[in-house]
């Protein structure tokens, strides 16, 4: 049986980029003038595009969420990007699946710029087919367009592939386009967010236990 492919998350799937976006978001905050977010807000905002995110939770819309988004990327850009550890186990999985014959490819809503600045500075940049992201000019930000980008551009068939994520809109995403769906819980997102998921896994080991009970492996 041939081997399935993966799209995988980046933000709370791959790695946990916490500390880097909560010190970009203070810093935009800051610079424009608006009161800090609690920590619980700053954690709804690891996964949304941003924009929205902004404009859901400053109370701003049009060209101050905007302002807000370009005050964020000056720290991150910089400094934020690299605030951020990978998950233990996770370059360990990557390659293993590789190595089953399995394409592996990224579908995330972050700027398709940083996140392949991401991969490389953390060496996982040589597990992935395909990078796939939003633009700078926050389009192609919905998951479900970005899942749609990467199949085009991949040749992959929806019905071939896992989309691996933590938050509800990786299994939104996935389901609106036919892949199968897996929801990591070592991420952002807990149970109730992710119970659309096909099946959920509780570290990423785990993903590859799924792979072997599915099809096969050992």
């Amino acid at each position: 049986m041939s081997a399935r492919h993966y799209l995988f998350d980046l933000d709370g799937t791959l790695t946990d980029p916490g500390l880097g976006i909560k010190n970009s978001i203070r810093y935009a905050l800051t610079k424009f003038g608006l009161p800090t977010l609690s920590e619980e807000i700053l954690d709804t905002f690891i996964g949304p595009p941003l924009l929205d995110s902004f404009a859901l939770h400053c109370g701003v819309s049009g060209e101050d969420a905007w302002r807000l988004v370009n005050l964020y990327r000056e720290y991150f850009s910089e400094k934020g990007l690299f605030e951020n550890t990978v998950y233990d186990g996770i370059p360990e999985v990557l390659s293993a699946l590789q190595k089953r014959g399995a394409t592996l490819c990224l579908a995330t809503s972050k700027p398709e710029e940083y996140a392949k600045r991401i991969l490389e500075h953390f060496d996982l940049s040589r597990y992935f087919t395909f990078v796939g992201g939003s633009t700078m000019d926050e389009k192609r930000t919905a998951k479900a367009e970005v899942i749609a980008y990467v199949l085009q551009s991949t040749g992959l068939r929806a019905e071939d592939c896992f989309m691996v994520g933590d938050r509800r809109y990786d299994i939104e995403g996935g389901r609106a386009c036919g892949l199968t769906t897996v929801g990591v819980l070592f991420g952002y997102g807990d149970r109730e967010e992710l119970k659309a998921a096909d099946h959920l896994v509780e570290t990423p080991s785990a993903l590859l236990l799924l792979s072997s009970s599915l099809y096969g492996f050992r």
